[in-house]
């Protein structure tokens, strides 16, 4: 499509700048917004008749609506790809920032893709492999899977996915890749994910898409876009196993939420626009595996919940769309447990799936249940002993203290750097049941009993 400029604005608010009496514009069209020699890059996000509404990524601050002229491009946000993204760092619009030049380009693709067609889904299968016991071991990660982690203000979420990143691997030698995407990061924040990659040489099999805390909050909204852009060539069209890691979608729930208040739009829940949950799972549903392709797409997304509440509209709608959850508690982190994965409310929907016989181990399904049932046992138990005090416990409840003890700091806890194969995982998982009589240990078979007694 040609190019259409027009000269003048007939309103500014916010990051939105108005157009009137445009012909032929397009939803989510690229613009051009120039004034004296300065180029600011924006969306069309609503058309209505001959009125067109721009969202500017770089800000309005110095705008005139005079002087200002518009540019409609005639084509999306899109970006070069090619295997050359593999290693780099771009910005939440998908430009280089590594200082390496220009991706040479193999296919100029649109951000903003759909979601997998139900029909040519495959069903996830297999593991990935993270290297931490309560992930492996109690919330595995399945190839094609979509597993939030929900966090809290101040909890350890980011070191979390960086030990994920630097870690993650599936079995079979397979080319696989992460897709890091920061989305409002501080500048520490994003100067200690950036120099682990680089430190530990994992930065070769990472691409980093940043958005930073001091730049154009619009800028959030396609940060994701471009990410999962990149991570579905890699998958579909390179047949490469990628993981996305999103870190952190409150910060894109509440850039949604400014645009939206700025839009003038109706707020639904504590002010979101109503269509935050179709907006979520444009992003999510972007995930998984299609029929007749070798790569697949999981994904990782971190969620901060606002006062921990874990029915607030950001954690409560991504619970709808995706398979489970890892929840970080921080009673854990008091302690002083690193990672502090709260067991109890963590679930991977699709683990039953992807391990077992011929994936991880034929005692893995029945070892997760038992350890979940007793983790659960011994924290009713604590809930009593906080009552009637631990010295008029029942021997049996006391061994259940012993073992919660145990199980929290040397099963969930576990060194940042420190790497557990699934073997290592399983083998501590059978001696933290050690602490329990066998009479206790109804979920287990004798038989793996046994096995486990002879290694």
């Amino acid at each position: 499509m040609p190019v259409r400029e027009y000269l003048g604005l007939s309103r500014i608010y916010g990051p939105l700048v108005v157009v009137k009496g445009v012909e032929k514009v397009g939803y989510e069209e690229l613009v051009e917004v120039v004034l004296r020699g300065e180029k600011r890059l924006g969306q069309v996000v609503f058309l209505e008749e001959d009125q067109a509404v721009i969202q500017v990524f770089e800000g309005t601050a110095g705008l005139t609506q005079a002087d200002a002229r518009v540019r409609f491009l005639g084509r999306p946000v899109e970006i070069s790809l090619s295997q050359e993204v593999i290693g780099r760092v771009f910005d939440g619009l998908g430009r280089p920032i590594d200082q390496e030049g220009e991706v040479i380009e193999d296919v100029r693709r649109d951000v903003y893709g759909e979601a997998i067609n139900p029909y040519t889904r495959e069903y996830p299968r297999n593991f990935i492999q993270t290297g931490i016991s309560a992930i492996d071991g109690m919330a595995t990660l399945i190839r094609g899977q979509k597993l939030p982690i929900f966090s809290g203000a101040g909890l350890p979420h980011n070191r979390l996915v960086v030990q994920i990143t630097r870690q993650a691997k599936i079995a079979g030698g397979e080319k696989f890749v992460v897709v890091f995407c920061g989305i409002g990061l501080k500048h520490d924040e994003a100067e200690f994910i950036q120099s682990s990659f680089e430190e530990t040489g994992a930065m070769k099999n990472v691409v980093m898409v940043l958005n930073l805390a001091d730049d154009p909050s619009v800028e959030r909204i396609t940060t994701p876009q471009v990410a999962l852009t990149i991570a579905e060539y890699l998958a579909f069209d390179q047949d490469m196993h990628v993981l996305a890691i999103l870190t952190d979608m409150t910060n894109y729930c509440e850039t949604l939420r400014e645009i939206s208040n700025y839009r003038g739009e109706v707020p639904a829940r504590k002010g979101y626009p109503g269509y935050m949950y179709s907006d979520l799972a444009s992003i999510y549903e972007r995930t998984g595996m299609i029929k007749g392709r070798k790569g697949s797409l999981t994904q990782i997304p971190v969620v901060t919940m606002p006062n921990d509440d874990i029915t607030h509209p950001i954690p409560d709608l991504t619970g709808y769309i995706t398979e489970g959850q890892i929840v970080l508690g921080r009673e854990l982190h008091r302690q002083g447990i690193y990672p502090p994965i709260s067991i109890l409310p963590s679930l991977s929907r699709l683990m039953k799936d992807g391990i077992g016989e011929g994936f991880t181990r034929p005692d893995h399904p029945n070892l997760a249940s038992q350890l979940f049932a007793s983790y659960g046992q011994a924290q009713n138990v604590r809930s009593l002993a906080s009552i009637i005090g631990e010295e008029e416990l029942s021997e049996a409840d006391r061994n259940y203290l012993d073992f919660a003890r145990k199980f929290e700091s040397q099963f969930i806890n576990q060194d940042f750097s420190e790497e557990r194969s699934m073997e290592e995982t399983l083998n501590l998982g059978w001696a933290m049941l050690a602490q329990l009589p066998p009479s206790e240990l109804n979920r287990v078979t004798r038989e793996e009993i046994n096995q486990f007694l002879q290694r």
